[in-house]
């Protein structure tokens, strides 16, 4: 079997996918790469070969991604043209250093040519590139990560009881960040088939109101959901000071909203208009486990948060 490729494994997800490969893969076979010089420090010292990789860098990449046969390529924070060229820079790379395999870390909603959420041009964008390459490939489009919803939750919790939003009635299989690694760390091992598309969802599928009544008595701490428009949303956001696109001035912003103000509402958006309700066993199929439910993430609710990293990381 040719080297598997790591990339980003400086953030949460990529992180955790690196430590689960280990235990799927012989080291001697795993590259993992970072733009973060210290975290690339840390694992060479645990004898593993780590590399620095910078995807404004294209040149660079080629040393980064060179031997490697599978390529995780994990969609970075940036959202729009940024992150387009980020991951258009990672792919030509790859295909230079002879890589023949990218599995692409994708989100729901982009196999519905209707949904307009804000990251949706950057998902469909690489994964047709991906596919024109000729490379064989596989997306995995991840549903929306469950801590992200449970830190929203707290924050309504300490902040009147109230958790608004735009999403309305549509329903999310809301899925654990964690979740989403380790069924990703699987298929850079060489779970599932090329050239497919699968999707990495919770058990069930939830509205936020169903959502929030679940960590109500989970946790204790009484939260109630209020629907707001999409107009009313952005406003919101702009309260908490979170700026509407990543590259804006995140100094004052919310942490409990790591994400770009445009990027939220049009996501909420697509949720009501059902065009990211997706709910598969596609997980369990490629790691023969059980995805965690909302219910068992609010059971341990310590280790389920969205952690520090913002949009612009």
């Amino acid at each position: 079997m040719g080297k598997i490729i790591i990339t980003g494994v400086d953030g949460n997800f990529g992180g955790f996918a690196a430590n689960s490969i280990l235990n799927k893969a012989e080291p001697s076979i795993l590259i993992f790469t970072s733009p973060n010089l210290t975290v690339v420090e840390e694992f060479r010292k645990r004898g593993l070969d780590s590399r620095y990789a910078d995807y404004n860098d294209p040149e660079q990449l080629d040393a980064a991604f060179a031997g490697g046969e599978t390529l995780l390529l994990i969609s970075v924070p940036q959202v729009g043209e940024k992150r387009r060229n980020m991951h258009k820079n990672a792919v030509d790379a790859a295909g230079r250093a002879g890589v023949n395999r990218i599995v692409y870390t994708s989100i729901v909603g982009t196999g519905d040519p209707e949904c307009e959420s804000y990251e949706m041009a950057d998902h469909r964008y690489t994964e047709e590139y991906i596919k024109a390459t000729g490379l064989k490939y596989v997306f995995l489009r991840d549903a929306q990560y469950c801590e992200a919803m449970i830190s929203a939750f707290e924050q309504a919790a300490d902040s009147g009881g109230v958790l608004t939003n735009n999403s309305g009635s549509g329903k999310m299989a809301f899925v654990a960040r964690d979740d989403c690694a380790e069924a990703a760390a699987c298929v850079a091992a060489g779970a599932g088939e090329d050239n497919s598309v699968y999707y990495i969802t919770g058990p069930a599928a939830y509205t936020i109101e169903e959502f929030v009544e679940i960590g109500s008595a989970l946790t204790g701490r009484k939260v109630t959901y209020q629907f707001i428009s999409d107009e009313d949303m952005w406003a919101f956001l702009d309260s908490k000071f979170v700026p509407r696109k990543t590259d804006g001035d995140w100094s004052k912003a919310d942490p409990a909203f790591p994400f770009c103000g445009d990027g939220i509402v049009t996501f909420g958006r697509a949720i009501r208009l059902g065009q990211m309700c997706h709910c598969t066993d596609d997980f369990e199929k490629l790691t023969g486990k059980k995805p965690k439910s909302v219910r068992e993430l609010f059971e341990d609710i310590d280790r389920h948060r969205i952690g520090a990293r913002m949009a612009t990381d």
